[in-house]
């Protein structure tokens, strides 16, 4: 199963939708539309799924189509996950700015992540994906918090 998520946001992201309509694949296929208006006779649509029907999909699924935000990648790469990843673009009013061309440059240059930067070659993607083996994710948040508490006791001291 494929399942593809565009978030939560107040913003379209129908050109991703579209790419996805236009696979030639035999698999089930199940989105998250967010705010995005969308009918498929391909993929079962879903405009918001409760946490617990997101996580079961997240977890059964065999690749994950997304779009560059930051929590669904984290959450994707905790679940050890292989992720196709398309950056929202300012120029398509999918969002504000094109930060998350940063976001999807960055992810994917560490191995985290296959990007999507042409969306015609979303199929050839899905079968790059099949050999994919994302990089292990591994969290810095202990790190952070120790680093920050231990600032704060210094500014507390003075």
């Amino acid at each position: 199963m494929i399942f593809v998520t565009l978030g939560t946001q107040d913003k379209k992201f129908k050109r991703l939708l579209d790419a996805v309509e236009a696979l030639d694949l035999d698999e089930k296929i199940i989105a998250q539309v967010g705010s995005t208006e969308y009918t498929s006779n391909k993929m079962e649509i879903h405009k918001f799924l409760p946490s617990k029907q997101f996580e079961k999909y997240m977890k059964e699924a065999r690749i994950v189509i997304t779009h560059a935000g930051v929590g669904t990648i984290i959450w994707g790469l905790r679940l050890n996950k292989k992720m196709i990843v398309a950056a929202r673009l300012k120029e398509y009013k999918e969002h504000v700015n094109n930060h998350q061309l940063q976001i999807l440059e960055t992810f994917a240059k560490d191995g985290f992540i296959i990007p999507l930067n042409n969306f015609n070659e979303l199929e050839q993607k899905i079968k790059e994906a099949e050999k994919f083996i994302p990089k292990k994710f591994v969290s810095n948040n202990e790190n952070f918090v120790k680093s920050l508490d231990d600032e704060i006791t210094k500014l507390i001291k003075e």
